[in-house]
């Protein structure tokens, strides 16, 4: 579902990202680890075609992120870590007006909108301005924007940060659901336990380079996550 080949790049003289290979496949939840300013945010933000790169390849569904970005965007979301809404909206405008963009049909939209609205607990906000919300509330937005035309591939940038305990618990059941129907979750996150419990692969990057993947399984043995990691970043 998504494969990054020998991903490249630069910042004036520094590689953010530096020769990357990962390949998620369809049922898989991959967690990208990785201290701050390691690459994550740059890697995600070049498979979602925001930020353009030096060198290799990024295919989404087999289609390439360079010369086909439309038919790549249509397959995925994107959640960054901090949501940019558009705050003079209500949150009800916002999302149909993502839907609009998706060319999803009417029926379609008020289903799911009625369905994530209720399981976020935001139904009775959608009609006040997004610049009344709170960071949690937009954060629900922005993950109820990204379901809204049944994505493939959902890629996210720490999207736990700013939810509380029954709206994590809910983006995990969801996640989970979207995996088992076939699609596939790409994200980043600090919070360990949740990797370790939530995810199929794991990819650890340093200095914009993949120091360890595979199968949660094949990355930490017998140790937790977290100290696997720890040893990897003092080697």
């Amino acid at each position: 579902m998504l494969r990054i080949e020998h991903l490249t790049k630069r910042f004036g003289e520094k590689r953010a990202v530096d020769d990357l290979t990962l390949h998620l496949r369809k049922g898989e939840i991959c967690g990208f680890i990785g201290h701050n300013g390691a690459g994550k945010t740059t890697t995600i933000r070049a498979c979602c075609g925001i930020l353009g790169f030096d060198s290799g390849e990024i295919y989404i569904d087999g289609k390439s992120i360079k010369t086909d970005p439309i038919a790549c965007k249509r397959e995925l979301a994107y959640i960054p870590d901090n949501p940019d809404l558009y705050e003079f909206m209500s949150g009800i405008k916002y999302l149909n007006f993502i839907a609009d963009i998706y060319g999803v049909s009417q029926n379609d939209r008020q289903e799911r909108i009625h369905q994530y609205a209720d399981e976020f607990e935001l139904t009775g906000d959608l009609a006040q301005p997004v610049s009344a919300y709170s960071h949690g509330m937009k954060q629900k937005l922005a993950v109820i924007s990204a379901l809204i035309h049944s994505p493939r591939l959902i890629i996210m940038d720490e999207p736990f940060v700013g939810l509380d305990p029954k709206a994590s618990h809910k983006l995990k059941m969801i996640m989970r659901e979207l995996c088992d129907r076939g699609g596939a979750i790409f994200f980043s996150t600090h919070i360990l336990e949740v990797a370790e419990k939530l995810c199929d692969q794991v990819a650890i990057i340093r200095n914009g380079r993949l120091i360890k993947s595979g199968s949660m399984e094949e990355v930490k043995g017998d140790e937790s996550l977290e100290s696997v990691f720890l040893e990897l970043e003092g080697e």
